[in-house]
């Protein structure tokens, strides 16, 4: 650590962690808003290094802004942050002038950075790439620049989980502690006993993000009241469910605020030892969380007496393979413990013996970042946000058929209506909503009847579904029902850890009946019609028989995308079975084309392009498809430039 880092270290330590709960004077005061950069002699360029941003190239622009900066001779910095959760717009950069506020800018790349920074450093705005501009009354502001609190997106949120995600260094650990970092965790060690804090989260009524929302403070309770001389604290950040990305863009946004909840939860429950599970695959979390490891220990908030407390902590990553199945708790637990990741039934539950036989709990990363929020605020407070049953806050991914996909985090009790429509931004291209589908492979579908539905872990359960994962799938005009159960029972019957029949044999069974009614019979004649039907009504009983008899939770609800989809979009699987027909067009082997003979040219382009060579035809003259080669790929129709080709 150079001597800045030393210097920043001991005032961090001594000024602010050490007086958390007394006023700082204006000089402390002044130094932490230069640490968090509220006030700044040279102007800051951030951008946001993430997952996302990282598949669009963002790597290579940030190289670029770096050679920017030195072959101007700019005295500017060139700063990391993680993403604001507008996964549409990135990559995301912002520029903050001395005396200016900050501006963010959009869809940066290659072609258009150097005109965004030309622009913004001599007083123009690049319209095409402006987001907006951060509210500050110190600064002066930019003239026709939206401000961030009004865009529709960040003005119906409720952000407390999210408020340092695309704001502040993942890497620093002193831009943590300036914005109010490890103050609560510090308060904890200092003040009350592990019993005091499980009251304090039992009084929040906080439930765990995860699941089904089981209370947070009662698993800690038992974890507490179970006697041994270990016991562990898991944070379960192995996030693999397709449509779900929350807890991965948090750590790589926040990963000090996911520490500081470890800690506090650890310390809650007398465990001196904790680990992250994750996917080792998520190279930049898993850095991010090493780093902030590493950080937190070279100023002595974790390891051994902390800060003087007495309390030993030791945090662990625990990088696993990224099975969907490790997703439940004895599964997990199972891999860390180098065995094959298989869940177990239960009791006993992992809070009286879990990790090598220890009372342990098992924890996801929305739940523990809650934690220094309720011991910042307070459980009343905490408990005065959301619903009766379910109190704060809750993030989502929202992806599919919006103009806006990303995180949104919300208050509970919002609308299902609002975040689809007032965060979002509503269905792209003015198309027509169809469904929601929520809680990944293990959730299920909701109709347009269903999105003033509360947030709310009871209310969403009653419409047949669970909040599971929290990742929202919204589906148009142009989606096939059938096709997005197909492709979740695919994935179930891949990841399924094939223990126990029902869901082994089970989900593949049901994947066979969605592929037999998505295509075309082989023959014509009525009893394949009636085969085919048969087909769909042993799919409910299947669908009811897994639900009812797989051993773990995740084999329970693999049948849920089935049961929902049946429940509320039986119309579209008769139309595929009775009609042969999709109407979305998206089961490519129910789609038929014909060619119109006036209209075509002869010009053997579709033709050439067909790879069963099922179109046949002399140049000049007119073409024909024959049916029996035609696998309804669509080529043809997208290569036709006379529109002779009709889609049936």
């Amino acid at each position: 650590m150079d001597k800045i880092n030393e210097l920043n270290k001991d005032f961090l330590i001594t000024k602010v962690l050490h007086n958390a709960h007394e006023t700082l004077d204006k000089e402390v005061v002044a130094k932490l808003a230069a640490i968090k950069r509220d006030k700044i002699n040279k102007p800051i360029i951030t951008i946001g290094v993430n997952t996302p941003s990282r598949i669009i190239g963002v790597d290579e622009i940030k190289l670029g802004l770096l050679e920017y900066v030195h072959d101007r001779n700019f005295d500017a910095q060139v700063i990391d942050v993680g993403s604001l959760g507008l996964t549409t717009y990135e990559p995301i950069l912002s520029v903050h002038l001395p005396g200016k506020t900050k501006l963010y800018f959009k869809n940066v790349s290659l072609e258009n950075y150097i005109s965004i920074l030309d622009g913004t450093f001599n007083n123009y705005i690049h319209e095409e790439a402006v987001l907006c501009q951060v509210r500050n009354d110190i600064f002066e502001q930019w003239e026709q620049v939206p401000f961030m609190d009004e865009l529709p997106y960040f003005k119906n949120q409720q952000r407390l989980v999210l408020k340092n995600c695309g704001f502040i260094d993942p890497n620093s650990i002193e831009e943590y502690i300036a914005t109010g970092g490890y103050k609560s965790f510090l308060k904890t060690i200092r003040n009350n006993t592990p019993e005091e804090v499980c009251e304090k989260i039992e009084n929040s009524n906080l439930r765990g993000r995860g699941g089904e929302g089981y209370p947070t403070g009662k698993k800690w309770r038992v974890a507490l009241e179970t006697a041994s001389e270990q016991k562990y604290l898991i944070c379960n950040a192995g996030e693999s469910d397709p449509g779900a990305f929350m807890e991965r863009l948090l750590i790589e946004s926040d990963p000090h605020k996911i520490i500081e909840g470890i800690s506090i939860s650890a310390y809650a429950i007398g465990a001196q030892k904790a680990y992250v599970y994750i996917e080792s695959e998520y190279e930049i979390a898993v850095a991010r969380l090493k780093n902030a490891i590493k950080q937190a220990k070279e100023y002595g908030i974790i390891g051994h007496d902390i800060l003087n407390s007495g309390y030993n902590l030791d945090i662990i990553i625990k990088e696993g393979a990224g099975a969907y199945v490790c997703g439940e708790e004895t599964a997990l637990i199972s891999s860390i413990e180098g065995k094959r990741g298989k869940p177990h039934s239960k009791p006993p539950y992992p809070a009286t013996k879990g990790l090598f036989g220890r009372p342990t709990v098992v924890n996801n990363v929305e739940t523990l970042v809650n934690i220094p929020i309720i011991i910042e605020k307070g459980a009343n407070w905490f408990k005065s946000l959301g619903t009766e049953g379910s109190s704060g806050t809750k993030v989502f991914s929202i992806s599919g058929k919006v103009d806006y996909k990303g995180l949104v985090e919300v208050e509970m009790g919002t609308k299902l209506r609002d975040i689809i429509f007032r965060i979002s931004g509503g269905i792209v291209q003015g198309k027509k909503f169809k469904a929601l589908h929520i809680g990944g492979p293990s959730g299920g579908c909701l109709t347009e009847d269903h999105l003033d539905i509360e947030i709310d872990y009871e209310a969403i359960s009653q419409a047949g579904i669970s909040l599971g994962s929290a990742g929202m799938v919204v589906l148009d005009e142009d989606n096939c029902i059938i096709d997005m159960v197909k492709y979740f029972m695919n994935f179930l019957q891949e990841e399924s850890c094939g223990i126990c029949i029902p869901c082994r044999e089970g989900t593949r069974r049901m994947h066979e009946i969605l592929e037999n009614i998505s295509k075309r019979p082989k023959d014509d004649n009525g009893n394949t019609t009636l085969q085919r039907f048969k087909g769909v009504m042993q799919l409910e009983n299947l669908a009811e028989v897994i639900k009812d008899t797989s051993m773990c939770g995740l084999g329970r609800k693999a049948a849920n995308p089935v049961l929902s989809s049946l429940k509320w979009f039986r119309d579209e699987y008769e139309e595929h079975i009775f009609e042969r027909n999709c109407e979305a067009g998206i089961c490519q082997e129910l789609r038929t084309f014909e060619i119109n003979i006036d209209a075509c040219t002869g010009c053997t382009l579709c033709a050439k392009k067909c790879p069963t060579g099922a179109i046949i035809g002399s140049p000049q003259n007119a073409h024909f498809i024959v049916q029996d080669k035609c696998i309804g790929c669509g080529i043809c129709y997208d290569t036709c430039k006379f529109s002779a080709i009709i889609s049936k």
